[in-house]
């Protein structure tokens, strides 16, 4: 045998004539490694197994059932935490809102106290942050908007229901004493309702002369009042009665007439007109 020949035979792993000298040293160390169980990270790695698809959230799909009840049923549709609920996503877009809408309802009492409440007290909630509290402050301005829109289309006497739900949704829920002043024009529609005076927990000054002086301005022919009783019992008290009287008798020499003194609360009203006191 050549030379040339016994060359090629010594560098042939596995017998092949096409290998040179030089890979020979890199098919020994591969065969070495693997056998020692060492082989080159490199030349070893396998593909990974996928990983299992991330188990759905129990609240899945509950928006958008929640948003197919409202769209079909309207609120009707809905339990008051249920409507927070619907709200509250609006706002916060991740995770599951219907702890936090149950707590809030739990922590103020009610749905209507939860639109209501001031932003300082809102935010004491666990979990509720600005865009949430911004989203029900935004409900409950969207809220009064419509009442007042409703209460101004009809001459407010004839519009005797809308008239107090608008009152309820003004201030029924305060915890302090506001006494407002309803304007009314010679048809009796509603020009101006503004707040006259806030006053504490049960008692609200009011000064006669500042609420007639007002409706001149406003060239207003009418008026009623309206405050809340932050204790939840719509009875007159007696300061409400006198109070009443005097501007009752300061209005009637300027030629303008106070049709009803209203006393709201979170459990109903009173009307003075229905009581026999005006």
């Amino acid at each position: 045998m050549g030379e040339t020949e016994d060359r090629k035979t010594a560098s042939t792993p596995g017998g092949s004539s096409e290998i040179d000298d030089g890979t020979r040293v890199f098919f020994d160390q591969a065969r070495t490694a693997h056998a020692s169980g060492t082989t080159n990270a490199s030349t070893s790695e396998a593909p990974l197994p996928s990983k299992a698809k991330a188990a759905k959230p129990h609240y899945h799909g509950h928006r958008q059932r929640l948003r197919d009840r409202f769209i079909k049923g309207g609120a009707q549709a809905l339990a008051d935490y249920e409507l927070l609920e619907l709200m509250l996503c609006m706002a916060m877009p991740r995770g599951d809102v219907k702890p936090l809408a149950k707590s809030l309802i739990a922590q103020f009492g009610s749905f209507a106290n939860v639109l209501a409440a001031r932003p300082d007290d809102l935010k004491t909630a666990k979990g509720l942050g600005d865009a949430g509290i911004a989203a029900i402050k935004i409900a409950e301005a969207s809220a009064l908007h419509l009442s007042r829109e409703r209460a101004m289309e009809l001459p407010v006497i004839a519009s005797w229901e809308q008239l107090i739900d608008y009152c309820r949704a003004r201030i029924g829920h305060l915890k302090n004493e506001e006494l407002h002043l309803l304007f009314l024009d010679r048809k009796n529609r509603l020009i101006a309702d503004e707040c006259h005076q806030r006053g504490t927990v049960d008692h609200t000054p009011v000064y006669p002369r500042e609420v007639i002086k007002r409706a001149l301005e406003l060239h207003a022919s009418a008026l009623i009042l309206v405050h809340n009783h932050p204790s939840g019992d719509a009875t007159p008290s007696k300061g409400d009665i006198d109070m009443t009287r005097k501007i009752v008798d300061a209005a009637k020499a300027m030629e303008i007439i106070v049709h009803d003194h209203i006393i709201i609360s979170r459990a109903g009203y009173n009307s003075f007109k229905t009581l026999g006191l005006i």
